[in-house]
């Protein structure tokens, strides 16, 4: 029997707090989500009270696996300076030796074990078909023969569920990590597995790149040569985490040609130079408008601005997918377009961009993970 939020409740009620205050009186625990065994909450509380803090975490993480029914649990340790405090910097760490063959050092942080190039698909807004390209992209480099997983970043508006059609939830595997999914030969992760479809995520940032770690570290991805990551829109903690803990090969961003989305995609680009992660390339999504009738072509939203855009930034130029009632309807339905019309245009568009994602991936050096630095 799967447990319940007042069960949870009850078991922290027996967490102390470094003051013998009752965890759940001490004012630091964030709404806890009960979702089909899985567990997830923060507890906040000021930076400068953070070790004393962590044993509380770790005790309540315990307590709440000890709840009958609970098959994993979630449980992060946000910290927030006060107001007019000064921010403490961090110690310096000298960056590990790159992992051979996988192209990246990531600083402190190795790469996921068996992941050989891990890859971001992004884009500076919502909206431009960034999750539906990245779906796509990673079916057509298994196509190409190499080994994909996926992973879902978007933690606030995981896509992958609806994208690949997955409702079973993953099993966990000695009880304290995950095993993905399979859907059409790709590995699949996606936090969407673990909450209902309808469960708002109101987490603090902090909560997110805890969420974000556990789903790179704890699920046995197994032997990848490329991980596709599904980056949520914007330029923020998920993207900087990425950056920070997992050497990243390089980022594709999905733009669409009007100016306004070419803005944020300028952003974006900026935001993954800054951090030291190559840009791949630039996809121009809903480029032209193909009428599924008569065949006819119309620019809804203009078309070649991305392209422009890459050559003035000095960025390759990945490709161009129309808007089509096709791609959208099969996307919708959980049946991409690459895996189930293989042999269509749209399939063979996304091949072709996969194709030079791959050559890219091989022309990259490694890079030194980026030390981001917070003043006081």
């Amino acid at each position: 029997m799967a447990p319940t939020k007042q069960q949870i409740l009850d078991s922290l009620a027996k967490v102390p707090a470094p003051d013998g205050t009752p965890l759940t009186q001490a004012d630091a625990l964030s709404d806890v989500v009960v979702s089909d065994g899985k567990v997830f909450f923060s507890i906040a509380v000021d930076a400068a009270a953070v070790k004393a803090w962590e044993p509380v975490r770790e005790r309540a993480e315990k307590a709440v696996r000890a709840v009958p029914g609970v098959t994993s649990a979630l449980v992060a340790l946000t910290a927030e300076r006060k107001a007019g405090a000064a921010a403490a910097r961090p110690a310096t760490a000298a960056p590990a030796a790159p992992r051979p063959g996988h192209g990246g050092g990531g600083g402190a942080q190795a790469g996921v074990p068996g992941v050989g190039s891990i890859i971001a698909v992004a884009s500076g807004k919502g909206g431009v078909g960034k999750s539906t390209t990245a779906v796509n992209l990673a079916l057509g480099l298994a196509s190409l023969g190499l080994k994909v997983g996926i992973l879902d970043a978007d933690i606030y508006g995981p896509s992958l569920p609806k994208l690949l059609a997955i409702k079973e939830k993953p099993q966990t595997l000695g009880g304290t990590r995950l095993k993905p999914i399979s859907r059409y030969g790709l590995t699949v992760m996606s936090i969407g597995f673990l909450i209902d479809e309808e469960t708002p995520m109101i987490w603090r940032g902090p909560m997110v790149i805890s969420a974000l770690t556990q789903m790179l570290r704890e699920v046995e991805w197994g032997e990848l040569d490329v991980m596709v990551v599904d980056m949520p829109p914007g330029t923020g903690d998920a993207q900087l985490t990425m950056a920070q803990q997992v050497p990243l090969k390089g980022a594709v961003i999905v733009s669409t040609p009007q100016d306004l989305a070419l803005i944020d995609a300028r952003r974006g680009i900026a935001m993954f130079r800054r951090v030291n992660v190559p840009v791949l390339g630039i996809v121009e999504n809903m480029s032209y408008f193909l009428c599924p009738k008569c065949g006819e072509r119309s620019e809804i939203f203009g078309h070649g601005g991305a392209r422009a855009e890459a050559e003035r930034l000095g960025v390759p130029f990945l490709g161009e997918v129309p808007l089509h009632a096709t791609i959208r309807e099969k996307s919708d339905a959980g049946l991409p377009v690459v895996a189930t019309e293989p042999d269509g245009p749209h399939a063979a568009i996304y091949r072709d961009i996969a194709a030079r994602v791959r050559d890219q991936l091989t022309d990259h050096p490694a890079r030194a993970a980026p030390k981001i630095v917070i003043e006081g």
